[in-house]
């Protein structure tokens, strides 16, 4: 052995870029053979800055400045950079920050319902091939047909309902609760006939009004709006909770 010391230098460096038309920080991974000229033409891909208008800064891993990469035939070996350091990239075209990454500037394309029903590789273009959804006539009408035909049972129910009937009212998947009819009829916040109904206790979700308009009175989450199929009208007396003993 001769005694002598052999440093063994890792080929590639791993570096943080920074820009001055991009608030992002990104990492590449760099062969320290390529000159600096190099190094400023795969930046452009990264940065979006013409070489020729580049500067670049290179910073110490705890972002303290060391020098200028000025030299453009100097190898990127040759300056003190490290893994994890940072080159900073001054953009002097004239490029202003966020210019790369505001879509808002992006011209949007936008095509016609007119063009688009004419285009035969199109998703509305399959669907209709395939009589799928809305474009399947038949099941559409069907559909319609099912849904005026509930709503007519629903209009019958609501007419066999009357305000101060005391009623019972068993929802799917909800414990059947008691309580008085307040109103029977149409509403403001969705479509079709509804019943409000003030219950004995206090298991409801308002007290007779939905956005700001009131249909009837009851305290607070006494009152719901409840569909009239949904709705038993009969003998159903107050339960008594006991609330007056001592």
């Amino acid at each position: 052995m001769d005694g002598g010391v052999t440093i063994v230098t890792n080929p590639t460096v791993n570096v943080r870029l920074t820009s001055t038309v991009s608030s992002f920080e990104v990492q590449r991974r760099f062969n320290r053979g390529i000159t600096i000229a190099d190094l400023k033409g795969k930046l452009e891909m990264v940065i979006g800055a013409p070489p020729s208008f580049m500067d670049l800064e290179l910073f110490s891993v705890t972002n303290h400045f060391l020098q200028k990469m000025d030299d453009n035939e100097a190898l990127l070996g040759s300056y003190p950079v490290d893994d994890d350091c940072r080159i900073h990239v001054i953009d002097r075209s004239g490029g202003q920050m966020g210019e790369f990454t505001d879509v808002s500037k992006v011209e949007k394309f936008e095509l016609s319902d007119d063009a688009y029903n004419k285009k035969t590789d199109s998703a509305r273009s399959f669907m209709k091939k395939q009589r799928i959804g809305r474009f399947n006539e038949e099941e559409t009408a069907k559909k319609k047909a099912e849904i005026a035909a509930r709503e007519e049972e629903q209009k019958v129910a609501a007419d066999a309902i009357s305000v101060g009937s005391r009623c019972q009212v068993q929802v799917p998947g909800h414990p059947s609760k008691l309580g008085t009819v307040m109103y029977v009829g149409t509403v403001d916040f969705k479509p079709g006939y509804w019943v409000g109904v003030k219950y004995d206790e206090p298991m409801g979700k308002h007290d007779g009004s939905v956005e700001g308009k009131r249909y009837f009175e009851c305290e607070n989450k006494y009152g719901a709006f409840v569909k009239p199929l949904t709705v038993t009208v009969g003998d159903f007396p107050e339960e008594d909770y006991g609330l007056d003993e001592m």
